[in-house]
């Protein structure tokens, strides 16, 4: 078992920053793969980024590339998502979530996954 807990999320005005943060525990918490989802009020759930354990290969889709970057703190086992230049369609609610092989090859696929978070909510508006 792994436990995921977000953080970071707050209002932010078009234009800002925030750092989201998901600390990993449990025994196997440090080989695990670590995906960030997002979900917005009436959508889907999206894949944005993934951080491979077995590797450090980072992922981050396309549509927010420019502007999103995920890191690791090993020695903390927290996964960082860094969100940059942040616009109103990024308003939704954000997800970690850890997949125990520790890969990230089909990481938008949120049945990937097998633990998760309990999310953090992300506020852009002026």
């Amino acid at each position: 078992q792994v436990q995921l807990v977000e953080s970071g999320g707050g209002l932010v005005q078009p234009g800002g920053s925030l750092r989201l943060s998901c600390a990993a525990s449990g025994s196997t918490a440090e080989r695990n793969g670590i995906g960030w989802f997002r979900q917005a009020p009436g959508k889907e759930r999206e894949g944005v980024a993934c951080f491979s354990a077995n590797d450090g290969t980072t992922y981050v889709t396309s549509s927010v590339k420019d502007r999103f970057t995920i890191s690791r703190d090993s020695a903390k086992n927290t996964v960082y998502l860094q969100l940059n230049d942040l616009k109103p369609e990024d308003t939704a609610v954000y997800y970690c979530a850890a997949r125990a092989d520790g890969r990230c090859t089909n990481y938008k696929a949120y049945y990937y996954f097998d633990f998760w978070g309990q999310g953090t909510q992300v506020t852009v508006s002026s």
